[in-house]
């Protein structure tokens, strides 16, 4: 079977996180066995300035040297510049100032490792075929939420076609370089996916959920006691139709003022803690198929019935579980090979981190 590319590496190292952000902007109740968060390049495979060297600004501008390839202070700060732009309006002006120190130093380790990895895929010749690289713009085209193309996030995040194209041809290379490491390619034991099993039991159990349609007679800001009063009406003259055996999902699409109501009020599924309050303890007590008094939230009126019930219980040590446990060490080991190579090519290396 083919390995998949090491998606959480090639968006640290290329600078490609806010394209590839774009996937995962819908919210999703995802167990955390079941994203496909990929290896992340971790703080410890960053240059740590208590290591290095730190003179005055180098040669020709150079805030970072690594065996000759040098990061100027222009380009950094060009880069920072760049960054800066993408978080107006996102963090408060008081925190820029922390927040510019914090990227300036990212910039600096994704330059070190970016150029020992690159250094190292010259060194190997580590060659990447064209049907390789079409096959990864694809599954990055794939993975955008549905009326969301490539072009759209290209053009967003500033970014040509062909720039990506070269940045996803290096960072399969670096996959690649990754998974020559014999740690990489090491399968999880039969031991090693019971004891995590164990260790995190509470990763494979489903809460207790519910399933809910309901109508909302919405509140307006600014309304009167007495247009409140009408609206409560509504909501309680529908619960009497409702009662009496009215068909819910018509008088839903007709009456109600949630977005539900295209699908005759059916909320879908869902675990304590995702709706206000006064709703969740409604839709928790409540038997199924009866229909419940009016409740009263900060958006209105609520007419409720409940569905499905579903008990909590937990994932069994099935087949089903063992591999995305499987698949979750096995990304594992490979982080722990990316790691380990980035600290053998930094201690073979020339780096030295230049000051202002």
């Amino acid at each position: 079977m083919r390995q998949k590319p090491l998606w959480g590496v090639v968006a640290v190292l290329l600078g490609l996180t806010l394209l590839l952000s774009a996937c995962g902007s819908k919210e999703e109740k995802a167990a955390p066995l079941s994203g496909g968060a990929g290896v992340q390049a971790p703080p410890s495979s960053a240059p740590q300035s208590a290591e290095i060297p730190t003179p005055r600004l180098g040669p020709a501008g150079a805030v970072v040297e690594v065996d000759g390839s040098i990061l100027t202070e222009k380009q950094l700060d060009r880069e920072l510049k760049e960054k800066i732009s993408g978080m107006k309006g996102k963090i408060p002006a008081a925190k820029m100032e922390e927040a510019r120190k914090g990227l300036r130093q990212r910039v600096i380790e994704d330059f070190v490792v970016r150029t020992l990895l690159s250094n190292e895929v010259r060194r190997r010749n580590i060659q990447i075929a064209d049907r390789e690289v079409n096959e990864a713009m694809e599954q990055l085209q794939a993975s955008f939420p549905p009326g969301t193309t490539l072009e759209s996030q290209l053009k967003k995040n500033k970014i040509t076609k062909v720039k990506l194209r070269e940045e996803i041809d290096f960072g399969l290379k670096i996959n690649k370089l990754v998974l020559s490491q014999p740690k990489a390619k090491e399968k999880a034991t039969e031991k090693e996916i019971q004891g995590f099993y164990r260790k995190n039991s509470d990763k494979f159990r489903s809460p207790e959920s519910v399933r809910v349609r309901h109508i909302l007679i919405a509140k307006a800001a600014g309304e009167d006691a007495a247009a409140a009063q009408t609206k409560k009406n509504k909501a309680e003259d529908l619960q009497k139709q409702l009662a009496a055996g009215g068909n819910f999902a018509e008088l839903a699409t007709t009456n109600s003022d949630c977005p539900s109501k295209e699908s005759g009020g059916d909320l879908g599924t869902f675990t304590r803690g995702q709706m206000v309050k006064p709703f969740e303890d409604a839709a928790f007590s409540q038997k199924i198929n009866a229909i419940g008094p009016v409740v009263e939230t900060e958006y209105g009126y609520h007419v409720i019935q409940v569905l499905e019930k579903h008990p909590p219980k937990t994932m069994p040590l099935d087949a089903q579980a063992k591999e995305m446990i499987s698949s979750y060490l096995q990304r594992q080991k490979q982080q722990a090979a990316f790691n380990h190579l980035v600290r053998e090519l930094r201690e073979k290396a020339n780096v030295v981190l230049y000051q202002p």
